[in-house]
């Protein structure tokens, strides 16, 4: 009996463990379930979908064998052990007290029902067990194969010792230990190399499509900041279309193509009205589609080489501006891999979209923030100054004349501000005419002095910066001293920045003066002089960010120091919004 039974059982066995292999890992590859990770926990629902998926395959083990002595020669173990070394204790148990739950219903009163089910039970947990203690290595055919030999030999030991009666159940270890031993550690060994192989496959895919991500956006970034334009557009496409191995890429705002890279450019040319009734239809439901019908597409060109297309919409906060479309034909198509990754991109894109509005109200808001400032000159300066004129225009005529000129420069410059940036020595020209008119008003009791590197005269640098901290030193620092005081000005060019120091030997502030003056909120308004400062502060964060705003150091009797720098790119460029401003409160 024993030779007729083994090559029929081996036979059966593997013809059988390759369907259920095939069966299992087209599952874990074609489903959802097959998205699995070693290094994230898994939602509820996905666990329990899992195990019973590892359970399942345990049952129908049960069925891959013959009837050998009213019990199965089956493999069960295969399903569960896979179970405990990918998902560990609990998911190799569930899926073992399944297969092993159904074995022992379908079998009751066989003589083998218990140690079978008993036996799947204890492989599921063990794998688990061993998973736990090798945590990422876990999945590895050699480990599977061991547990499997180990497992099976216990299982055969559980037959031969609790089923009764006895002499038949040696005589079914005899027939059955060698074939389900063998084919059990070699079908677990296979499925969880399988599994591991679709585990680095997809973790490479995923590596890859992400460096291309990454790629995508370190060149685009800043582009669409500027706007969806024709230029922007352009080198936004062509950078795709160099990154990504497509038929086409395509930019389009909402009526017209904007930019075209690939095939089918002869009649998708940039400036003209859109052709496709595909892109059109996204614009309006402002949904991607993946479409892989020629007709589908609906290019009115007929040899039109373009047969798969993606079109994702670009949106400007809840606004569809545009699209960006990734076209495929016969040699080059499309998948959903692609289709992700372009909805990636344009969700990317968007919100750098959005970015230019912001710029734009920052920009805005620094403009509005150096009207403010115009509106706080002082009355009493202008009127005091024009008294101070007068009274040299007897005793100094050509003093009164130089006064004269100081003023009219100092008030065009405050006045004049829609030029955007300007050059740093522009600002010290309005320094040093400020401080003309105050010696003149106060003869020695305003001393200035400045140390500016010659390489800093050139730099470009915003409007209305220094001046009010020069102000506000002789002002509110050494003009507080019966004696008056200096007022230095420090300008130097280190590491591409330009760093100001404004420092006074004046009458000093205490910590929560500064705190104060520094603070976003309209609370320092109240104080005096605190205007000109916060203001300055505020237009550096808005202009260079938080890093380069004010640093102020003041002991109250002995002075204040005051520190800015300012980049020499600005992270923006608001030349030429603040000058389209300019020009427009210059007609109205």
């Amino acid at each position: 009996m024993l030779p007729d039974y083994l090559p029929e059982l081996f036979v059966t066995l593997s013809q059988r463990f390759g369907l259920l292999l095939a069966g299992g890992v087209a599952v874990l590859t074609l489903t959802p379930l097959g998205r699995i990770s070693l290094t994230r926990k898994p939602s509820r629902r996905t666990w329990v979908a899992q195990t019973l998926l590892f359970g399942l395959f345990g049952v129908l083990g049960t069925y891959s064998g013959n009837v050998v002595f009213q019990s199965y020669a089956n493999m069960r173990a295969m399903g569960v052990i896979t179970a405990g070394l990918f998902g560990g204790p609990a998911m190799g148990l569930g899926a073992g007290l399944i297969a092993g739950g159904h074995r022992y219903l379908i079998d009751i009163a066989g003589f083998s029902a218990l140690p079978c089910s008993l036996a799947t039970v204890l492989e599921g947990l063990a794998a688990g067990l061993v998973a736990r203690r090798l945590g990422n290595r876990r999945l590895h055919w050699g480990y599977a194969g061991g547990i499997a030999l180990v497992g099976e030999s216990v299982h055969m030991v559980l037959v031969a010792s609790l089923s009764k009666p006895t002499t038949d159940a040696l005589a079914l270890v005899q027939i059955i230990a060698g074939p389900m031993i063998l084919v059990n550690a070699l079908g677990a060994s296979l499925f969880v190399e399988l599994l591991a192989m679709q585990i680095r496959f997809r973790d490479k895919r995923d590596s890859g499509q992400t460096h291309q991500i990454l790629s995508i956006v370190n060149q685009t970034v800043g582009l669409l900041r500027r706007g969806l334009n024709p230029e922007s557009a352009r080198a936004t496409a062509k950078i795709i279309y160099d990154l990504i191995p497509v038929a086409a890429v395509d930019i389009t705002s909402k009526d017209r193509v904007l930019a075209h890279m690939g095939d089918g450019g002869d009649h998708h040319v940039p400036g003209s009205p859109i052709r496709t009734e595909a892109t059109k239809k996204a614009l309006e439901e402002g949904e991607g589609v993946f479409i892989r019908d020629r007709e589908m597409i609906g290019c009115d060109v007929t040899t039109c080489p373009l047969t798969e297309a993606i079109i994702v919409p670009l949106r400007k906060s809840s606004r569809i501006v545009g699209c960006l479309k990734l076209y495929g034909t016969a040699d080059k198509p499309l998948d959903h891999t692609r289709f992700e990754l372009a909805k990636g991109l344009a969700d990317i894109f968007s919100t750098q979209l959005e970015l230019e509005d912001i710029q734009i109200k920052n920009q805005l808001l620094a403009h509005a923030e150096i009207r403010r400032l115009q509106a706080q000159i002082n009355p009493h300066f202008l009127f005091n100054s024009l008294n101070t004129i007068a009274s040299f225009c007897r005793t100094s005529p050509r003093q009164a004349r130089e006064l004269l000129l100081d003023l009219s420069h100092y008030m065009r410059q405050s006045l004049d501000s829609s030029r955007g940036f300007i050059p740093f020595a522009e600002e010290l020209s309005r320094v040093r005419s400020y401080i003309s008119i105050e010696k003149a008003r106060f003869g020695d009791r305003i001393r200035y002095e400045e140390d500016i590197a010659p390489e800093a005269e050139a730099w470009l640098a915003p409007p209305l910066l220094v001046q009010p901290l020069v102000e506000n030193g002789v002002r509110h620092g050494i003009l507080g001293r019966e004696s008056g005081g200096v007022v230095r000005l420090t300008v130097r060019v280190d590491d591409d920045v330009l760093r100001v120091c404004v420092e006074d030997d004046g009458v000093g502030m205490p910590p929560q003066v500064i705190a104060e003056m520094l603070a976003p909120s309209q609370e320092s308004e109240h104080l005096e002089g605190g205007i000109g400062v916060r203001n300055c502060n505020s237009r550096l964060g808005q202009l260079f960010g938080p890093e380069h705003g004010l640093a102020i150091a003041s002991t109250p009797g002995k002075g204040t120091r005051v520190e800015l720098t300012i980049p020499s790119t600005p992270l923006s460029s608001p030349d030429a919004v603040l000058a389209s401003v300019g020009r427009e409160n210059a007609v109205s």
